[in-house]
């Protein structure tokens, strides 16, 4: 099944690219990506010029897959509304130290969770793949 799928490749691949739009320009960059089933979040200061972004228009789409320098692999195309998740527990949860040369701790008070919630996505088992499409 293709949800089952996806739910792997959340869990197995972390770091993906989150384009948001600001003046009818694309931003894109890469970002640290922690799942929840089909759920994804990633850590941020909230003083960022994406959480400007993101609260003007929220609808965002990623890219996670082909880590490592690979050409072949799965990979999923996400389009989801993004919304600001300060919930103490959500932070401590994903909290990692690979973002401490960003934030302080699951404490600092700048940092916040961007929690994307899909409405497309898009499983290609690999390059050149026939994209496995899921709507919610």
């Amino acid at each position: 099944m293709t949800k089952d799928k996806v739910i792997h490749l959340f869990k197995n691949h972390k770091i993906g690219t989150l384009a948001t739009i600001k003046d009818n320009k694309p931003y894109s960059r890469f970002m640290l990506f922690f799942a929840k089933e089909l759920t994804l979040y990633s850590a941020t200061n909230k003083q960022t010029h994406k959480v400007d972004t993101i609260e003007e228009n929220p609808s965002v789409h990623i890219l996670l897959g082909l880590e490592n320098g690979g050409y072949n692999g799965a990979y999923c195309e996400v389009e989801a509304n993004v919304e600001i998740d300060e919930a103490p527990e959500n932070k401590e949860a994903f909290w990692s130290d690979q973002l401490s040369n960003w934030l302080t701790g699951p404490n600092d008070p700048n940092y916040v969770l961007l929690k994307f919630t899909p409405h497309k996505i898009r499983y290609f088992a690999d390059v050149g793949a026939e994209a496995e499409e899921i709507s919610l």
